[in-house]
């Protein structure tokens, strides 16, 4: 049944599934400034993606080499925009994310990339390997982003005497 609908209804589908996700993170980004962060709250979101690699047991989601290399890339350089605008503060006894003017408009830049580049690519790249791609792309984003917040948060939580 699922092999008769075309690719192209996939890619529109899966295109709206990123704008409303992209829209929920920047969302939930937004909320998460306004309350303290610890440990727990930054280790999650990548132990909760990895479940998504699951994806891979299946032949039509698995990528070559070449392209898991490509995508892990281009997620690396995009996690170093995510470290460079990702700062704690400290208030009172607690440690926030500073809330950043530039992230809103990072989140929407890297989703028109997604978007843009899935429109460009999905004419030559088999859709469930597409979708393969951008998983990695966006865990290979994360990972790196959440293993500089959590040195960074650390570094601060050693600045605050009653924390340690």
């Amino acid at each position: 049944m699922l092999s008769s609908i075309p690719s192209h209804y996939y890619v529109i589908g899966s295109t709206i599934m990123a704008i409303l996700m992209g829209s929920f993170v920047m969302v939930i980004r937004m909320r998460a400034s306004k309350m303290p962060t610890n440990e727990k709250k930054i280790i999650i979101p990548p132990i909760a993606m990895s479940t998504g690699a699951l994806m891979f047991l299946f032949e039509q989601f698995r990528v070559p080499l070449m392209q898991v290399l490509e995508a892990a890339a281009v997620g690396v350089v995009f996690s170093t925009i995510l470290i460079a605008t990702s700062k704690f503060e400290v208030k009172g006894r607690d440690i926030y994310l500073k809330r950043s003017k530039a992230f809103a408009f990072i989140l929407i830049g890297l989703l028109i990339f997604r978007v843009v580049a899935k429109m460009i690519l999905s004419s030559s790249i088999d859709v469930g390997e597409l979708a393969g791609m951008f998983w990695i792309l966006a865990f290979a984003m994360l990972v790196p982003w959440r293993i500089a917040m959590l040195i960074q948060f650390k570094k601060v939580k050693k600045t605050i005497p009653q924390l340690h």
